[in-house]
C-alpha cells in the first residue's frame, strides 16, 4: 500500500481532447476526496509542468471545480501538444516541477503520444504515473474501448443520417471522411451503423491498390445508379486517399465522370457532449487510477477489458497493435456483396 495519502496527486489533459476528459477528472478528484488525496490539475498538457514556474499552470482542484463538468465535452484544464516533451530540457524541467510541487503520483488522460510523454518522464522523475486512454480513435492496445469512442461515433453517425436525407432526396453520391487519424475503428463502426455503401480504411485498403480500386470503386456507383436510383454514401478514413475525400471525388469525377460531393467531419467529432458510455467509462477509469495510486502501482494504463476495469503496462498501450474487430469488416464485405446484387 502506498503512503500517498501523506502527498498530493496530479492530473493534465494531453493531446487531442476526447468529450468525456472531463467526467475522468471528476471522477479523479471525487475518488481522491474519498482517500483524503488533494488533486492538483495542470493545464495545458504537459506545457504545465513546463511552465509552471514562469506561469501559474497548476491548481488545486476543489470540489467545487467540479460540480456540473460531467456533461461536459473539452477538458477544463485545457489540452495542447507539447513538443518540449520530446527534448531533455522539457523532460527536466517537468520532473522538477512534480518534485518542487510535492507531488507523488501524475495522471495523464490522452492518447499514445501522451503516454509516450510519460514513458519518457520515468526516467526523470520517479513518481507514480499513470494513464488513462483518451482518444476518439480507439487505438490504445489493451483496452476494448476509450475514453471519447461512442461519442465521436455518434456524432459521425447523426452528422452522415443528415446527409443520408439529402443524398436520397436527388439521389446524390456523397463521400464522407471521418476521423481516426491512422486506425479504422472509427470508420468501420460508422459505416455500418450509417448504412454506407461502401466503407474505405486501412483495413480493406493500400495505397498500392489505388488505381485498381478506383476502377472497382467506380464500376459500383455506376451500377448502383442504374439498377438502384438511390443515394450512395462511401464512409471514407481520414490520412487513407492521398489529398483525402476530396481529391477521390476529383478522381472519380475524371475517370468515371461521377459526380459526388466529398463531405468532411473533421473536428466536430472531437466536440460535444460525451454520450452515457463514455461519460461511465470515464468515471470507472478515474476511480480505478487513484485506486492504482493507493495501491502502489506505476506505469501503467487503466483500461477496460470485457466490461472490466484492469491495469495494461504503458509499454504495450502504445504498441499500436490494436485492430478493427474482423466481424466488421466481414460484415461490410457481405453488406457490399449483397448492394452489387441489389438483393435487399
Amino acid at each position: 500500500m502506498s503512503n500517498i495519502k501523506s502527498k498530493r496527486i496530479a492530473i493534465l489533459t494531453s493531446g487531442g481532447d476526447a468529450p468525456g476528459m472531463n467526467a475522468a477528472i471528476r471522477a479523479v478528484v471525487l475518488a481522491a476526496h474519498h482517500y483524503h488525496i488533494d488533486v492538483i490539475g495542470f493545464y495545458h498538457g504537459y506545457n504545465g509542468l513546463i511552465c509552471a514556474e514562469s506561469i501559474d499552470q497548476a491548481k488545486l482542484i476543489e470540489l467545487s471545480d467540479i460540480n456540473s463538468i460531467i456533461h461536459r465535452g473539452g477538458t477544463f484544464l485545457k489540452s495542447a501538444r507539447c513538443a518540449q516533451m520530446q527534448t531533455e530540457d522539457g523532460l527536466k524541467q517537468a520532473a522538477k516541477t512534480l518534485k518542487d510541487k510535492n507531488i507523488a503520483a501524475l495522471i495523464v488522460v490522452g492518447g499514445d503520444g501522451s503516454f509516450n510523454g510519460l514513458l519518457a518522464l520515468k526516467n526523470y522523475w520517479h513518481g507514480q504515473l499513470i494513464g488513462i486512454p483518451g482518444t476518439i480513435d480507439n487505438d490504445l492496445d489493451g483496452t476494448d474501448f476509450t475514453i471519447g469512442f461512442a461519442t465521436a461515433v455518434n456524432t459521425a453517425i447523426e452528422a452522415i443520417d443528415k446527409i443520408r436525407d439529402t443524398a436520397d432526396a436527388f439521389e446524390r453520391i456523397f463521400l464522407v471522411e471521418v476521423m481516426g487519424r491512422h486506425s479504422g475503428h472509427i470508420t468501420f463502426n460508422v459505416g455500418i451503423a450509417c448504412g454506407a455503401e461502401h466503407v474505405l480504411s486501412f483495413e480493406n485498403f493500400s495505397v498500392a491498390e489505388q488505381a485498381s480500386k478506383l476502377k472497382i470503386l467506380a464500376t459500383e456507383i455506376k451500377d448502383a445508379q442504374q439498377n438502384r436510383h438511390s443515394s450512395y454514401i462511401i464512409v471514407i478514413a481520414e490520412n487513407l486517399w492521398p489529398g483525402g475525400a476530396i481529391e477521390l471525388t476529383k478522381k472519380l469525377k475524371q475517370l468515371a465522370g461521377i459526380d459526388c460531393t466529398a463531405c468532411v467531419l473533421g473536428h466536430i467529432q472531437r466536440g460535444g457532449s460525451p454520450v452515457p458510455k463514455d461519460r461511465l467509462l470515464a468515471t470507472k477509469m478515474g476511480v480505478a487510477a487513484v485506486q492504482a495510486i493507493v495501491a502502489g502501482e506505476n506505469h501503467i494504463m487503466i483500461a477496460e477489458q470485457n466490461s472490466a476495469t484492469c491495469y495494461v503496462q504503458l509499454e504495450q498501450a502504445v504498441k499500436h497493435r490494436k485492430v478493427v474487430n474482423q466481424q466488421l469488416i466481414d460484415a461490410q464485405t457481405n453488406i457490399l456483396a449483397l448492394t452489387a446484387q441489389n438483393q435487399y
